[in-house]
């Protein structure tokens, strides 16, 4: 069976690099890496996609990279057993993390993606398009979504460190709430622990809760795009790591 990825990655290069050349989007990605290197609570501003280029670097580069490391922690969590009804992606972006998890499952789950982003959203419209998802998206905070209960998902991928602090306090209770009501719960993001110092509050109310924390190291093979531009730009993506909280009652 083909893998999905692959018919998203032919999609995403026909829709961005029609009109960039490749090292055009790969001058981007290395300013867009600088904020997630350097400066990384500027993610969750306009600085992150100022530009045709950036949008193509992201959408073609970090975009994929989320989605075969959400995925990866979804089977190794056995979250998409049973498939979830619907699935909440907080934060969304280009809609990787969700679509992730939604595939796992086997494609059945609808997703829900919520970003406060326009041109995200419309990426997101793109990406479970492309992948034969059902789903709907919403101009929203992420401390502001509907959250699901019973037999529903709630996912926020490499967006809660971009929130406020009280934002990120209203989202906690919120989200432990919606697991007492029945959702699964799954927090990934990047195992750097400086760039989270809330991390630590956060594993202990999960693990309090009956929910677990760990990190992830994992060597997939990439996209031939994703590794083509990681070599151009410096990077070196040959190992993906992160992190994660995860609850089901």
């Amino acid at each position: 069976m083909s893998d999905p990825l692959d018919r998203w990655m032919s999609a995403l290069e026909r829709r961005h690099l029609a009109r960039l050349t490749f090292p055009e989007v790969r001058r981007a990605l290395q300013a867009l890496s600088s904020l997630y290197v350097e400066r990384r609570r500027r993610l969750g501003t306009e600085a992150a996609f100022d530009g045709d280029g950036k949008r193509a670097a992201f959408a073609l580069f970090y975009g994929p990279l989320h989605f075969i490391a959400v995925r990866a922690v979804v089977e190794a969590l056995g979250a998409q057993r049973p498939p979830p009804a619907r699935i909440v992606d907080l934060g969304c972006g280009t809609g990787a993390a969700g679509a992730a998890w939604a595939s796992a499952a086997g494609g059945t789950p609808f997703v829900e993606g919520v970003d406060r982003n326009s041109w995200t959203l419309e990426e997101a419209r793109f990406t479970l398009s492309t992948l034969r998802l059902a789903g709907s998206t919403a101009r929203r905070g992420a401390d502001e979504a509907r959250l699901p209960g019973r037999g529903g998902a709630v996912i926020a991928a490499y967006t809660v460190n971009e929130m406020d602090d009280a934002g990120r306090a209203h989202l906690l209770a919120r989200l432990l709430e919606a697991a007492r009501a029945g959702a699964a719960v799954l927090i990934v993001e990047p195992i750097a622990r400086r760039s989270a110092p809330w991390w630590d509050e956060w594993a202990r109310a999960f693990a309090a809760a009956g929910g677990r924390a760990d990190e992830w190291r994992f060597r997939p093979p990439l996209p031939d795009l994703v590794a083509r531009f990681d070599r151009a730009a410096g990077l070196d993506h040959r190992e993906l790591t992160c992190r994660s909280l995860w609850l089901r009652l």
